[in-house]
C-alpha cells in the first residue's frame, strides 16, 4: 500500500491550492480516504474524508472553504483549498484505514503567508 501526496506550496492568504493523493496497492474505489494536517507544535488533526461511494465530511474549521473529491479511475483523492488562512499552514497527509491498519502518505507542506 502506498499513498503519495503532492500539491503543497507557498500561497498568500486568500489564495487556493489543490492537493492530490495517489493511491496504489489496494482496491482504491472501495475505501474511505481522509486528509489530515499537522501544524508546527500541534497534534495531527482531521481535515476531510470521503467514502468509496463519495460521502464526505469535514472539520468545522475548513467547511465552506475546502472540498474533498476523488477520481477512482485515476486512483487519486483531491483536496481543493480555497480562501486559505495562515492558520491552515501545516503538513497535509492523506490517510487510509485498511484491515485495521493506518496507512499514511509522506505529507505535503502548505504554507500560507499573511
Amino acid at each position: 500500500v502506498q499513498l503519495q501526496a503532492s500539491g503543497g506550496g507557498l500561497v498568500q492568504a486568500g489564495g487556493s491550492l489543490r492537493l492530490s493523493c495517489l493511491g496504489s496497492g489496494f482496491f482504491f474505489s472501495m475505501y474511505r480516504l481522509s486528509w489530515y494536517r499537522q501544524a508546527p507544535g500541534k497534534e495531527r488533526e482531521f481535515v476531510a474524508g470521503i467514502s468509496g461511494s463519495g460521502s464526505v465530511d469535514y472539520a468545522d474549521s475548513v467547511k465552506d472553504r475546502f472540498t474533498i473529491s476523488r477520481d477512482n479511475a485515476k486512483k487519486t483523492v483531491y483536496l481543493q483549498m480555497n480562501n486559505l488562512k495562515p492558520d491552515d499552514t501545516a503538513v497535509y497527509f492523506c490517510k487510509l484505514i485498511l484491515a485495521q491498519f493506518d496507512y499514511w502518505g509522506q505529507g505535503t507542506l502548505v504554507t500560507v503567508s499573511s
